[in-house]
């Protein structure tokens, strides 16, 4: 019996051996594949793993609109949350940055005023902005187009002000839109084939828009179906909420003016500009404003101007104004247009069109006593609230333009501007993998969220949009993406996601976005808040985005799983339902998931105010 089980322990101690030897041999080659730089930062992640955080903290999360009631809470009594609460009903439309009793501080010349003014640290809301009550899911495209939920937006001025000119028409308990403009009261389909009749708009080589002063942004929603994408502004001033009207209705607008500040786009960015009667002064203060236009459009781009002081021979006593004041307006219109080297291609009733040459350097170059002052900055798209001046901006690069593809085909296709080498520290080769990286990616999020590509999500954002991967793959007649760069973003690539025929903005997370609340219905950050965590506190900029995003919108997350953990805790108190998970090629990857919604509550619903 002595040898049977000295026998047994030298089984039992080889078998140890063997096992151990095993495990050793496993965790060597675990730890050279992570000094490989495969699994460079695991160690985060396997740490959260062993400390017991769950990565799939709502297995069931919902993203279906229920347009009313409670969604399920999470639990989290084990964390101290801070709980943020609602902000009185007064704030119900607070547009932070634009908000009209600070407004009307500033000087009112220029439109200084009406620009961008946000409010020092001390007096931002620290709250949650309500919805109003009755508060619904907008209608899916195409319906929001023509049909607005009077509870959304209720504000009936418009109805009254423009009632002639076929604006908007309150009926029952929505608000209609037929399609009229204060130029174009018989729609603005008959008006678009006007322009289309000299503009070649249908072939695909005009793919981006500017409409400056768009009211309800009628123009940009009936060019949608023609596959033109516009960007819309227009003041918060007396025309209430006109900007709101046009993000209920799923078109792309946010709140702004041609004041004295650069527009938040890049150089070369448009293929068409327009002004409809926006009351725009043109030829004031040396055509500021008109070259204003020019940095931003695009050679061989369109400017279409309708109303005053076009045919002002026939239409001076209408609109109620001299003779001789409406014939020098346009004087010096046709003056700076000549200067800039735009060419008149039409006339005809109250809409002239010019077209910007090609050649603007050469032509410029050619003109015998040419005044053309050229800026002297080097680079056009540094313009983040920097003053507008009086020159022209030179062509940047030399035929750039002319390889632009025709929409569709210029979505994957290379950008002159990393063709011509024009984007620091992005080759054709970076790009090419940036595209299929974010195919990868929005397949990802198309399985955690199925309701991407039914129509549900119209309105959406891109807080940090790079090379505009992200909405170059989500393409779709359903939806538009605003893809903003951030001011502090270490390259600029906002031109070149023009040149894809997408839109975007510039903008600084700091502050407040130029929009007004509920605006959006999914959020995408990629890298967010890696980028800002040295730069401005993660709680402003998370109540910045309950502020913009609807009831029941969605957000993607995608950082690194130290970052997220930061975010998940301040969202825990923010009625958002949330769920970290795992990066699509797995748990050892540092980077991480998270995937929220926000809970449908409105005015009076449960808790307290706060008392700002």
């Amino acid at each position: 019996m002595a040898n049977k089980s000295l026998g047994d322990n030298r089984t039992r101690t080889s078998v140890s051996i063997f096992i151990v030897a095993g495990l050793c041999c496993f965790f060597y080659l675990l730890g050279s594949w992570q000094r490989s730089g495969v699994g460079k930062g695991d160690s985060i992640a396997l740490a959260v793993t062993k400390s017991g955080e769950n990565c799939n903290i709502l297995p069931n999360i919902n993203f279906e609109t229920r347009h009313g009631g409670q969604a399920g809470s999470f639990d989290d009594s084990a964390r101290e949350v801070k709980k943020f609460k609602p902000c009185r009903p007064r704030y119900t439309d607070h547009t932070p940055c634009q908000d009209q009793k600070r407004a009307m501080h500033f000087p009112r010349e220029n439109m200084i005023y009406r620009e961008r003014h946000c409010p020092p640290p001390e007096k931002k809301l620290h709250c949650l902005i309500p919805a109003p009550k009755g508060y619904v899911t907008p209608f899916p495209w195409p319906k929001s187009r023509d049909y607005v939920p009077y509870a959304n937006a209720p504000y009936k001025s418009l109805t009254v002000e423009k009632a002639i000119q076929n604006w908007i028409q309150y009926e029952g308990n929505v608000f209609r839109f037929p399609g009229g403009g204060t130029q174009f009261p018989q729609g603005a389909d008959k008006y678009i084939d006007e322009i289309a009749s000299v503009i070649p708009i249908q072939n695909g080589t005009v793919r981006t828009a500017l409409d400056t002063g768009c009211g309800v942004a009628s123009w940009g929603a009936y060019l949608w179906k023609r596959n033109v994408i516009a960007m819309s502004f227009a003041p918060r001033d007396s025309h209430e909420a006109q900007v709101q009207f046009a993000l209920e209705r799923g078109v792309p607008a946010v709140i702004g003016v041609l004041g004295t500040v650069k527009m938040p786009y890049p150089s070369r960015a448009f293929d068409m500009a327009h002004c409809s009667r926006c009351l725009i002064p043109w030829g004031a203060s040396d055509g500021i404003l008109m070259m204003e236009v020019d940095r931003v459009l695009r050679p061989g781009g369109y400017w279409v101007l309708s109303g005053p002081p076009i045919n002002w021979k026939t239409n001076y006593k209408a609109w109620q104004r001299p003779m001789e004041d409406l014939q020098e307006e346009q004087r010096k219109i046709e003056e700076i247009a000549k200067l800039l080297c735009w060419e008149k291609k039409s006339e005809k009733g109250e809409t002239a069109i010019w077209q910007k040459r090609m050649d603007a350097d050469s032509c410029r170059s050619t003109q015998e006593d040419s005044e053309a002052t050229l800026c002297k900055s080097t680079d056009p798209d540094d313009v983040w609230y920097n003053k507008m001046e009086a020159c022209i901006t030179p062509r940047k690069g030399n035929g750039d333009d002319e390889g632009l593809k025709p929409f569709p085909e210029r979505l994957f296709a290379v950008p002159p501007r990393i063709a011509n080498g024009l984007v620091s520290g992005v080759s054709v080769e970076a790009y090419l993998e940036d595209n299929k990286k974010w195919k990868k990616h929005v397949s990802a999020y198309k399985k955690i969220n199925k309701l991407i590509d039914t129509g549900r999500y119209r309105n959406i954002m891109d807080m940090n949009s790079g090379l505009g991967g992200f909405a170059a793959a989500l393409q779709s007649p359903k939806l538009w993406v605003m893809n903003v760069m951030p001011a502090i973003a270490e390259k600029n690539t906002l031109g070149v996601i023009y040149e894809r025929g997408l839109i975007g903005i510039y903008h600084d997370w700091c502050e407040a976005f130029s929009t007004y609340p509920r605006t959006y219905d999914l959020i995408h950050g990629h890298g967010l808040f890696s980028l800002y965590k040295d730069k401005c506190d993660f709680e402003d900029i998370l109540l910045e985005m309950d502020r913009i995003l609807r009831p029941e919108g969605a957000v993607i997350l995608r950082d690194d799983v130290d970052v997220l953990i930061k975010v998940k805790k301040l969202i825990g108190g923010m009625r958002w339902d949330f769920k970290l998970m795992d990066h699509e090629d797995g748990p050892l990857v540092p980077k991480k998931i998270l995937v929220a919604v926000k809970q449908y509550w409105t005015v009076g619903d449960n808790n307290s105010t706060s008392t700002r």
